[in-house]
């Protein structure tokens, strides 16, 4: 019946390690030492992306409360005002973008 290795401490892995890379080349080794740490310092940089936040903070939207008794004028009066300062927004800044092509000589 096959059993597991004994268990060995920490001295006695680096020293079977370090006889183990004795015996190859030293081009081997340092190839072997420069493929391990460049996968640990992928692992690494994984682990730290994770602690980024990448994701936007939540934002709060806030809605507009009015009475219930409203007459359709004054829904209409209101809609009216608010599509003109969503006209006066665009048109301010579709003229920011113009001036931006006009600095840079976009036609």
């Amino acid at each position: 019946m096959l059993g597991l290795p004994p268990v060995q401490g920490p001295r006695a892995v680096l020293s079977d390690l370090r006889a183990f890379l004795g015996r190859r080349s030293p081009e081997k080794t340092k190839a072997a030492l420069l493929s391990v740490g460049i996968t640990a310092s992928l692992v690494g940089l994984f682990f730290l992306d994770l602690k980024v936040r990448t994701a936007p903070p939540p934002t709060v939207a806030y809605a507009e409360s009015w009475s219930l008794d409203r007459t359709d004028a004054e829904i209409k009066a209101d809609q009216k005002v608010s599509q003109k300062e969503a006209e006066e927004k665009a048109l301010a800044r579709q003229r920011e973008f113009q001036e931006i092509a006009n600095t840079f000589g976009i036609e």
